[in-house]
């Protein structure tokens, strides 16, 4: 408000004269003034002494910072009545919501800032977009399209271990989050049981191997079994091999093929199905120097290594295809075989693949 010119004891002076007689005209002549000014004067403060009329000044200033105070929380509080059924947990937005409301609703950045508990710096703050982001993005939709069961720990341990990107795991989980990537998974009701015995972990590549059999479906209906191989040193998988039938015979000339490459293990270890106890392959085991370490039945968690790779194969390419015929199964296994070794990060070992884990003992 424009303040004016003529104090409050000008004012009443000026009043006093036109009481004692001095006409309004030469009044008005001799302090400067308007006609109209004295008269608002006189229907204003006719009757009042300095002190009154200082503290009616106070109290108009008084009620004209109330109503505006007023004004501003009802503004403050139709603006939130009408974001009230939004989500506002996170900073950004709530940053949102604030500029939304000085463009829509007329409010100012104080206000709107005080409405939504953002600071102004928070309210002004400019995000740097990075080309990087792009590229984290790209990267994040291929692997999970291409690798439909890897979740973000694996998809961030293939990035900074086997590609050698050097992202921050926050910076690359909050693109995974936002590209709504995330897996669900479904609990799982945990029994209680007594803690099992650790495996023990072998410190040297062909110190023990594990094998194991899996069974399938092609898309005719026909019954196929896979025989894995798996070193427990740093869980490479030496071998898939597809068959209708896999009896001793299949199993000793699968593992004379994977000597010849990789050399011969100390032990194998395995659960006690047919083929596995056949007096054939203990005679193999045998003429070779190898021992053959049976699990205890009905205890396959003592065979712990093959039987979480066998989980990886079933969910990883196993369960997401049909195949024709034994041909086309072998061929995906082989090259998912490579993959497993040399591209995936295995999480028991630290995020790195099994070809490191094989370079660093090397």
């Amino acid at each position: 408000m424009r303040t004016s010119r003529y104090s409050d004891s000008q004012i009443m002076a000026i009043l006093k004269q036109a009481e004692a007689g001095t006409p309004v005209p030469d009044l008005c002549r001799e302090h400067g003034m308007s006609s109209a000014s004295f008269y608002k004067w006189r229907a204003k403060f006719g009757g009042m002494d300095a002190s009154l009329m200082s503290r009616l000044k106070e109290l108009e200033d008084e009620n004209r910072r109330l109503k505006k105070m007023y004004a501003d929380v009802q503004l403050q509080a139709d603006v939130l009545k009408e974001a009230i059924n939004k989500k506002m947990v996170r900073p950004s937005r709530r940053r949102e919501m604030a500029q939304r409301a000085v463009a829509t609703k007329g409010l100012s950045i104080r206000q709107a800032c005080a409405a939504f508990a953002i600071s102004q710096t928070c309210y002004r703050y400019q995000p740097l977009l990075s080309s990087e982001n792009a590229e984290i993005a790209d990267w994040l939709i291929r692997l999970t399209h291409n690798q439909r069961a890897w979740g973000f720990g694996l998809c961030f341990m293939y990035l900074r271990n086997v590609k050698n990107y050097g992202w921050n795991h926050k910076r690359v989980y909050r693109i995974y989050r936002n590209l709504e990537l995330n897996l669900r998974i479904k609990p799982h009701k945990r029994l209680v049981r007594e803690t099992p015995e650790p495996l023990v972990v072998p410190t040297s590549p062909n110190d023990m191997w594990c094998m194991d059999f899996m069974h399938d479906q092609l898309s005719d209906g026909r019954s196929v079994r896979l025989f894995n191989v798996l070193d427990d040193f740093n869980r490479e998988g030496l071998g898939i091999d597809v068959d209708f039938s896999l009896p001793a015979e299949r199993v000793i000339r699968s593992l004379n093929q994977i000597i010849e490459w990789r050399g011969q293990p100390r032990a194998i270890r395995c659960d006690n199905g047919p083929e596995l106890i056949s007096a054939k392959l203990m005679a193999w085991a045998a003429q070779r120097g190898i021992l053959i370490a049976h699990i205890q039945p009905g205890k396959p968690q003592q065979n712990a290594y093959v039987e979480r790779y066998n989980r990886t194969v079933r969910h990883e390419w196993l369960g997401q295809y049909l195949f024709t015929d034994l041909a086309e199964m072998q061929d995906h296994a082989t090259r998912w075989l490579w993959t497993y070794n040399n591209d995936r990060p295995n999480m028991g070992l630290g995020g790195i693949t099994p070809k490191q884990k094989l370079a660093q003992m090397a």
